[in-house]
């Protein structure tokens, strides 16, 4: 079998790699974007994977490439990358066909717009006790006797690093019993089809991929090849139920039929009879309370579950919540006792990194650290902020940390607009806001500034909105 890889800036290298071990599979990596340094041309040559370019793809696939049964040359791109015909596989599929039969444990996957991370956090903490492996745009993780082990960090969420991520683990356990229990996959745009429950968080807002012929809420649909789906309420009525799908432009059809769909929502707002609903909320900085009720979730045993329960976690404002309803959703999807979801929901304390508090002096500040900060983010996180006495917002961060650019546009009138909260813009984003702003706020060009500043004016509740990565952030 000859297999075409297409991009090896988001794991085309692994997926190569992998394919080049299975018995007569001869290997061809396409660097379409131009990232490989010498040495990793040369460990892949090493391998006996040919490197190629654009002209090898047009002569392999001259007139109609893509038929179905037995093509001459398997093509495999990322669901991003636009081609001049669609690929056999995309590289989540890939990830699926290679590792399906070698995973013999469940598997949790997450994708989404917002909110990946802090749902595979607080998976980590329902499932403590049953040593889970946890990738996550923090890291590779594993959790052994409820000591956790980070076994890389700095790694993409790209599909392949779910490959990478099994890998460690092999090695840290060395097949020992007991190894793994549980694997919580976090991934961008989509799912590889052999999770027990995956997981689509939220459509916060829809963007372009493969240069503006395809969009993230169109890739996320893989995630329904998993067994059983999870799904925002609002996602799934407006972007992914039956309904939606005659009455807009058609999605993509999917390799094998929607299975399960498990909904979540706020019960204060359009819910569209959402399986699990959150009810008598009373929102804290520290520790949100509410009741949970669940109406005919089905279990990925096939069983109907109905019942409520109240529960007590780190979800200072509905976004959190929203969080947290998706990581309780899949856990009863699951089968996992309520007990066990209780338990790890009261322990977890929020996200290091991404959304935590931070006692400084007479000031709690709450940090909402995320390199792909977006607008409708800010909007949740600020109508947060205005419930509490003494507040300020810090609002700020970098460029180029992730694909999904800002618009700053929108976001400057939404700034403009805020009468009853002071501002304080930092770093380039915040140059650049404050550049476009009619008004004219407070610009401090360092972190540390900012803060100062709001802790001078006697503030006590300081939301920090910065787009960046934690490890960039943590230096200050």
């Amino acid at each position: 079998m000859k297999v075409l890889i297409v991009d090896m800036t988001h794991g085309g290298t692994v997926l190569a790699s992998e394919f080049s071990k299975k018995q007569n599979c001869e290997v061809f990596a396409w660097d379409i974007y131009h990232t490989l340094t010498e040495e990793d041309k040369s460990q892949l040559e090493i391998q006996g994977i040919e490197l190629v370019d654009e002209s090898f793809y047009n002569e392999q696939c001259h007139g109609n490439p893509f038929e179905e049964d037995n093509p001459e040359l398997l093509v495999i791109a990322p669901v991003h990358c636009k081609l001049p015909s669609p690929p056999h596989m995309t590289h989540h599929h890939a990830v699926g066909y290679l590792m399906n039969d070698e995973i013999k444990v469940p598997v949790i996957e997450i994708t989404g717009v917002k909110g990946k991370t802090s749902t595979a956090a607080m998976l980590k903490e329902i499932y403590r006790d049953k040593n889970p492996l946890i990738l996550s745009s923090l890291g590779v993780v594993v959790v052994k006797e409820g000591e956790e082990i980070t076994l890389q960090k700095d790694i993409s969420i790209t599909p392949a690093s779910i490959v990478t991520a099994w890998r460690l683990a092999q090695e840290f356990y060395d097949d020992k019993i007991p190894g793994v229990g549980v694997c919580i996959f976090e991934s961008s745009l989509g799912g590889t089809g052999m999770a027990d429950v995956g997981i689509i968080t939220n459509i916060a807002e829809d963007y372009t991929i493969a240069q503006g012929s395809s969009s993230a809420s169109k890739a996320k649909i893989q995630m329904f090849e998993s067994r059983t789906v999870v799904c925002d309420g609002d996602s799934f009525h407006d972007i992914y139920s039956p309904q939606s799908q005659l009455s807009h432009n058609p999605l993509p059809s999917l390799h094998s039929p929607v299975r399960t769909a498990n909904t979540f929502s706020i019960g204060d707002g359009k819910n569209y009879n959402a399986n699990v609903k959150a009810h008598n909320i009373h929102y804290d900085l520290y520790k949100t309370s509410f009741q949970v009720e669940v109406t005919d979730l089905v279990m990925v045993g096939g069983e109907l579950l109905n019942t409520s329960f109240k529960v007590s976690t780190f979800a200072p404002a509905k976004h959190h919540l929203e969080n947290t309803l998706s990581a309780i959703t899949a856990s009863l999807s699951m089968g996992t006792p309520i007990s066990s979801i209780i338990k790890g929901l009261e322990i977890f304390k929020g996200l290091p990194g991404r959304t935590s508090l931070l006692k400084m002096g007479g000031m709690t500040i709450i940090e909402e650290i995320n390199p792909g900060i977006n607008v409708t983010a800010v909007r949740k996180a600020v109508n947060m902020i205005k419930d509490y006495e003494k507040h300020a917002l810090i609002l700020g961060g970098s460029y180029g940390v992730t694909c999904e650019e800002i618009d700053e546009k929108s976001l400057s009138n939404f700034l403009d607009d805020l009468d009853d909260i002071i501002l304080i813009l930092t770093g380039d984003l915040g140059y650049n806001l404050w550049k476009k702003m009619g008004k004219n706020p407070v610009y401090q060009d360092k972190i540390e500034m900012a803060i100062n500043h709001v802790k001078e004016a006697g503030l006590e509740n300081v939301l920090l909105i910065y787009r960046s990565n934690f490890r960039e952030l943590s230096r200050r």
